[in-house]
Order: structure tokens, then sequence, then C-alpha cells
């Protein structure tokens, strides 16, 4: 694909089909993964590609869980009562969808970042969220449809404890991948006007 129409056209795909991904498909996108800026080349980085059934199941449950956790925070709470073909609406009933079919997702992975066992902070994700997003341009580019989820920190314990992971390891992200259900598309986004200032402060690029 065209770069630019990869990056205009990567967005938050949450409905997925149960469809098997090809082993060198998978291998393609983890591969551009791993070429990401990493901060000092130190590629303290890792990747659980997930595939076997019972852990995608159990990883599915806890996730369901985080989100009921998840829309009793102010937001979700407010974004629950929003008029359905509202855009807030719209975004819900989607992440309602993948909360109860995660682990039907033919692949899950978790990145994680090691943090040498200092707290982690925000810079902490300078160094995993670029192998994030590369890993879904590919798979966008590839006809794979992705989306960065964190709410399994709601369970963080648990996710750990199921794939042993590591506690000086921090989960950073959790990405489905599978065949889009719906299509590709440039996503809702607000003029680059509004977001971008020139120089100053408040001065519109």
């Amino acid at each position: 694909m065209d770069f630019f129409d990869t990056v205009t056209t990567q967005r938050a795909i949450r409905r997925l089909r149960p469809d098997p991904i090809p082993e060198a498909v998978l291998r393609q996108i983890m591969d551009a993964a791993i070429c990401a800026p990493s901060g000092g080349n130190r590629q303290g980085w890792s990747f659980l590609v997930i595939q076997d059934a019972a852990k995608r199941a159990r990883l599915g449950e806890l996730y369901r869980e985080a989100w009921g956790e998840l829309l009793k925070t102010p937001y979700y709470r407010g974004a629950s009562a929003a008029p359905p073909d509202s855009r807030e609406g719209k975004m819900i009933a989607s992440a309602r969808h993948l909360s109860e079919h995660l682990g039907e997702a033919p692949v899950l992975v978790l990145a994680c970042i090691g943090t040498d066992g200092t707290r982690p902070t925000i810079t902490t994700g300078a160094s995993i969220y670029p192998a994030v997003q590369n890993l879904m341009l590919a798979a966008r580019a590839l006809g794979v449809g992705s989306c960065l989820t964190t709410i399994h920190k709601y369970r963080d314990p648990q996710v750990k404890e199921l794939l042993g992971i590591p506690a000086e390891v921090e989960t950073a992200a959790l990405i489905p991948l599978g065949y889009p259900l719906g299509k590709f598309g440039r996503p809702p986004r607000r003029p680059v006007a509004e977001v971008a200032h020139a120089d100053h402060w408040g001065r519109a690029f």
C-alpha cells in the first residue's frame, strides 16, 4: 500500500473475524514492530503473540471484567448514556463489542517493556508505543485489523500470572489482530488547524 493511504486509513478495528492469520503475515507484522525507534537503542521491548485458544479465552474473560471497571469511570459512565448514533455512542458500542469478543480474535499481542525495576513514567512508553504503531500500520498494510487497548491493566496481576510475565516487565498495550468485519477508512479527526500551533500556543498552524 501507499504509505499515506496506510497511515490515513489505519483506524481502531474492534470487530474481527475469527479466521486465522497466516504465520508469514504475523512474522512480517512483528518484524515491522521491532524496526521502530528505541531510546538508547536498548530495545527493551517484548511481545507475547498469543494464539493458544485457552489463553485467548481467559484473556477475554479478564478483559470483560476490566471493561466493567472502566465503565464506572466518569468519562465512560457519561459516554454510555450518549445517543447510540452519536460519536460517543458509536465508540461505546464498538468498545463493548470488543469486550464481549476479545478472546475470539485469532491473535492477541501483548506489548511489554522492561523497567529495570524502576517505576514507569510517561516517557517509558517512548520505547514501546512507536513499536506498537509500527505493528498496527504493518497490519493495516496487510489487510489485518487491530486496535490499541490498555483496559487489561485493570486485571494486570492476573494477566501477568496467566502469561508468566516477570514483575519488572510492564504490560503496555494489548492489541487484538484479525481480518476486519467492517471496513478500513479515515477515522474522524479534528482538523490540523485545531490541534497544531504555529510558533506560539493558540496560533493555528
